[in-house]
């Protein structure tokens, strides 16, 4: 599975059990980047999805125990450190800002590869980064 994960320039992703900032634009490019494909997700971050879910996502509290090989997961509030295994790709969001933090990115990348690196503006933040990692 490949994980989908926004984080700040500190790799944190929530704080105080809330997710630092979230992003319009984004969030259409994930559904884009995923067409086609399984695109995972727990119902906290379906939430977040106000112009409404497509097809191909699906929404379960086990959305990292239940995503297939080929599958994303879009990830915010879950450890990843128990399905490290099963993860063959990362794409990160980098924020470009540091926000409060309580709950970071922790899973060891040094298997990974950077594939690509880009930069585009979002609606809430002038300049996000994606950074796409492969095995």
């Amino acid at each position: 599975m490949v994980v989908i994960v926004c984080v700040d320039k500190k790799y944190g992703m929530l704080f105080n059990q809330r997710r630092q900032s979230q992003d319009r634009i984004l969030r259409a490019r994930i559904l884009e980047r995923t067409k086609g494909a399984k695109l995972w997700m727990n119902g906290y971050s379906a939430k977040q999805f106000k112009e409404g879910l497509p097809s191909h996502v699906a929404v379960s509290e086990d959305f990292l125990a239940l995503a297939g090989p080929n599958d994303f997961c879009f990830v915010e509030n879950a450890d990843l450190t128990p399905y490290q295994d099963k993860i063959t790709g990362i794409i990160l969001y980098h924020w470009n800002r540091e926000y409060p933090a309580d709950h970071h990115f922790s899973l060891d990348m040094t298997q990974f590869m950077l594939q690509a690196i880009a930069d585009f503006p979002g609606s809430s933040h002038e300049t996000i980064t994606e950074e796409v990692y492969a095995l």
